[in-house]
């Protein structure tokens, strides 16, 4: 006889349980006693099952808290005043408070912008924000600002005036020499209050001194061209070596005119309409907000947990309750 034989007829063999074992086990089951309980604990609740329920609510809690988050940012503030910002720059702003006193009393010592440089060439910009009572000042400023820097040799580049209202702005963008750049700055900042003042200086010297050394290489290929025999290649190649250098000059000549001027923004502009103060929300807003958000995450908590526990109560009941047929099913048996 093979095992399998043997396993099958073990398995439909009925072995009987003698009476005495039955009675015995009905009368340990009617005389055990109730679930004992340890304060509001069931002895059910182990700490396999204590960790098992631990586990969803926790989920339900960071869930919760990564929902609820909040995701508004603050605004950002917008800079009222434009500035010039370029590689390689020296900048210089002058302290508001600091200022405020001598362009009331219209000292053209009001600021001490950066000197440029007598011996290097240097592109030099300025911006210069200033304040003025009211639309009257405003033209009158700016007349007042152009004449300082026609008197200055210098020229404007270009203007807009707005004094129609009330309120009015003007921006100027004007050229000085490099040489009376502080002068004019210092008469400049007399015509108002100053808000705001930057100045750029970004050196020239390396880019001129790279296109003086790459006109004297083709200068020397110029010159070896020339001293061979007259061909028509040879006669091309020296056109377009001709071009590039002259090409080369004008722009060193454009840039070296241009390193002579300092460009000079003014923003002439007059106070801004006095907003009405808008009251802010009571000492309790804050409790409010965070008794909301609470609420908010304790929904959450509820929503999520509350499932997971209903769940795992379900499956514990159908355990036991397979448990208890199991047994009834045993102790029923002749």
């Amino acid at each position: 006889m093979s095992q399998r034989d043997v396993v099958a007829e073990i398995r439909a063999a009925e072995i009987e349980v003698p009476s005495e074992l039955r009675e015995r086990v009905r009368l340990i089951a009617a005389t055990a006693p109730p679930e004992r309980r340890s304060g509001f604990t069931p002895s059910w609740f182990t700490q396999r099952r204590r960790i098992a329920l631990l586990i969803p609510v926790a989920a339900a809690v960071a869930v919760a808290a990564v929902v609820t988050r909040p995701t508004s940012h603050p605004a950002a503030v917008v800079q009222p005043f434009r500035t010039l910002v370029t590689p390689t720059v020296t900048s210089q702003r002058a302290d508001k408070a600091a200022a405020l006193p001598s362009a009331q009393n219209g000292s053209t010592a009001a600021i001490s912008p950066i000197a440029p440089s007598a011996t290097r060439p240097q592109k030099y910009s300025a911006s210069l924000t200033l304040r003025v009572p009211n639309a009257t000042a405003v033209s009158d400023a700016t007349k007042r600002a152009v004449a300082i820097v026609g008197g200055l040799g210098g020229y404007v580049v270009s203007a807009h005036v707005d004094a129609a209202s009330k309120t009015g702005s003007s921006e100027l963008v004007l050229k000085v020499p490099k040489t009376n750049v502080r002068t004019a700055i210092a008469r400049l900042s007399a015509l108002g209050t100053i808000t705001a003042e930057q100045v750029d200086i970004q050196d020239l010297q390396a880019g001129i001194a790279t296109t003086d050394r790459t006109m004297q290489r083709l200068q020397r290929q110029l010159k070896s061209l020339r001293a061979e025999p007259v061909t028509p290649a040879v006669t091309r190649q020296i056109a377009a070596l001709t071009t590039r250098i002259q090409r080369l000059q004008r722009t060193e000549a454009a840039t070296l005119r241009a390193a002579r001027y300092a460009t000079v923004d003014l923003q002439l502009a007059t106070p801004l309409p006095v907003q009405p103060k808008h009251h802010g929300h009571g000492p309790l807003h804050g409790l409010g907000v965070a008794f909301r958000w609470i609420g908010i995450g304790a929904v959450y908590v509820l929503a999520l947990g509350g499932t997971a526990l209903v769940l795992l109560g379900l499956g514990w009941l159908g355990v036991r309750t397979i448990r208890r047929r199991r047994e009834n099913a045993l102790l029923s048996r002749p």
